[in-house]
């Protein structure tokens, strides 16, 4: 009787793994599809400073929805851990804090977007700073979004390496698909090291796919299987 509760409580776990996968992915694919690239002028600070302000609230409820995001990794980053950590405690606990370290550093760009909306409505004390150089400030942090994102990229790309080896180990799932998982966030650690190192190189469209495309359909695909099957806790 305590193995089925414990059995039940697992696929409980992951079921909410699911939900938390797809949202993963579901979310920021919307707040860029419908918020960010509503704001982005490239190589145009002022232009992307003067979109925000025309959409405040657009670029608000996008602050909040970075948040989410946050709060969804971190809700991901507990249910992995409560179910890997029978194969190994002391790896599944590095991934959670790899997550964590992920999830507060997308929360501090949410917080540098707030503060840089305070900024351009003149709620903070910058007097050494003209408007226009102001609104150039804030466009360049804007538009640079995508290299900022590197550095919680690299931990997103080291926190599921590491949950999804152990995912591999535990057999919850068929091989193939931990394993392609495993493949796509090597891509997404790769990825976001060439951000960092070679912005330009990271621009190209061909090695943005490359790079991001497995990741996505892995992260449906795993979604929908612990929403629908669960784990498999048979294989022993």
């Amino acid at each position: 009787m305590t193995n089925h509760t414990a059995d039940a409580s697992l696929i409980k776990t992951a079921r909410i793994a699911g939900i938390m996968f797809l949202l993963s992915l579901i979310l920021p694919t919307l707040n860029w599809i419908f918020v960010l690239s509503k704001f982005i002028a490239a190589e145009n600070a002022i232009a992307t400073a003067n979109n925000i302000m025309v959409n405040e609230l657009l670029f608000r409820i996008g602050i909040i929805n970075e948040l989410i995001i946050s709060v969804v990794a971190v809700v991901l980053a507990t249910v992995l851990y409560i179910i890997l950590k029978p194969v190994n405690k002391n790896l599944a606990l590095l991934a959670l804090f790899l997550k964590l370290t992920e999830a507060i550093l997308m929360a501090v760009i949410a917080l540098s977007s707030f503060i840089s909306l305070l900024i351009l409505k003149g709620q903070t004390s910058l007097k050494v700073f003209e408007p226009e150089q102001l609104q150039t400030l804030v466009g360049l942090l804007i538009n640079e979004r995508m290299t900022v994102s590197a550095v919680p990229m690299v931990f997103l790309g080291l926190n599921f390496m590491v949950f999804l080896y152990l995912l591999l180990k535990s057999k919850y799932v068929p091989g193939i698909l931990a394993g392609f998982g495993i493949l796509s966030y090597t891509l997404i650690f790769i990825y976001a090291l060439i951000t960092i190192l070679s912005p330009k190189c990271a621009a190209v469209i061909i090695i943005q796919i490359i790079c991001w495309a497995p990741s996505c359909f892995f992260e449906l695909i795993i979604g929908l299987w612990f929403l629908i099957k669960g784990v498999n806790i048979q294989q022993e």
